[in-house]
């Protein structure tokens, strides 16, 4: 082979491998281009997922702040037009209402219910009377709601009516003189003032320990009404009852007795107790609350009739 046969195949070998070389890096630039490619189109879709995520997110954090912010209204709009934030105000036609609480046309009961708060009842008891979606009126003493001031503050939010049954259901104390009736109510009314964290409540209603007439201290509460008059303060006695302060025990005999005294009455004030020791008036009240709707009464309470 001459020289120039060499050389020929020479450059023709060396040709090839360039071209092969030159293939192989386009195979290489396009193996990569891929990859990177691919890479990049994944780390788009991750950033896609995650920002439609994060949007999801805040969308649904929006909703959320928009549902509390009208609850928050509601319950402002709730709280001015209900009596959960109403203070009582007594007007004549509120005093004409009470006097003749007995004498309405109409099927009215009003439970009622003294000588608390106390946790082992009057929880029960507010328990039971959310579920029933009925509002009654509790004459509470001073000295209890000075122990128990968170009760006192959810039965005034959940609509009951808060009156005054004296600060110390002590007989001897109470009725010292006429003075000391008003000296009890005011004591009383500035626990439940501070209970609710109101400093203008007032109940304007009281419930003298005992009734408001007869026994042994007659004479005193008969003064005693009108001096509590004078100071814009009505009073209610009942005309009902459970009997769950005389010796009733079972519920079986306070409503046997809460019938017999009910009566053929349209409007019954019902004398009840949410004390410590009144279990059964607590275990009674369901079978009280189907009677009486029975016959057809409605329930009320002192928010009712006292404006």
């Amino acid at each position: 082979m001459d020289l120039v046969s060499i050389e020929r195949q020479y450059k023709i070998r060396r040709f090839n491998i360039t071209i092969i070389a030159i293939i192989f890096t386009l195979l290489l630039i396009l193996v990569v281009h891929h990859f990177d490619y691919f890479a990049i189109t994944k780390k788009h879709a991750n950033c896609a997922e995650e920002y439609e995520k994060q949007c999801n997110e805040l969308a649904i954090i929006e909703q959320e702040r928009k549902q509390e912010q009208e609850e928050q209204e509601n319950i402002v709009q709730i709280g001015v037009q209900s009596p959960e934030t109403k203070l009582p105000e007594l007007t004549q036609k509120g005093r004409d209402n009470i006097s003749n609480i007995y004498s309405s046309e109409r099927k009215r009961a009003f439970l009622t219910f003294d000588d608390g708060p106390s946790r082992e009842i009057s929880i029960p008891i507010l328990d039971l009377l959310k579920t029933e979606n009925i509002k009654v009126t509790f004459f509470v003493l001073g000295s209890r709601v000075e122990l128990y001031p968170d009760i006192v503050k959810r039965e005034y939010e959940e609509g009951h009516y808060i009156a005054n049954h004296g600060y110390s259901h002590i007989y001897s104390q109470i009725y010292t003189n006429t003075q000391t009736v008003l000296d009890e109510y005011n004591k009383t009314n500035d626990a439940i003032k501070n209970a609710l964290g109101e400093p203008n409540y007032n109940s304007h209603l009281f419930r003298f320990p005992g009734g408001s007439v007869g026994g042994k201290y007659k004479q005193i509460k008969k003064e005693a009404i009108a001096l509590l008059d004078s100071n814009n303060i009505a009073h209610v006695d009942w005309n009902a009852l459970t009997g769950d302060a005389e010796g009733k025990s079972t519920k079986e005999e306070e409503i046997s007795y809460l019938k017999e005294t009910i009566g053929e009455k349209n409007n019954v004030v019902i004398l009840m107790h949410d004390a410590a020791d009144k279990s059964a008036t607590y275990e009674a009240l369901p079978e009280i609350i189907s009677y009486l709707r029975e016959k057809g009464y409605e329930f009320c309470n002192f928010y009712d009739i006292i404006e």
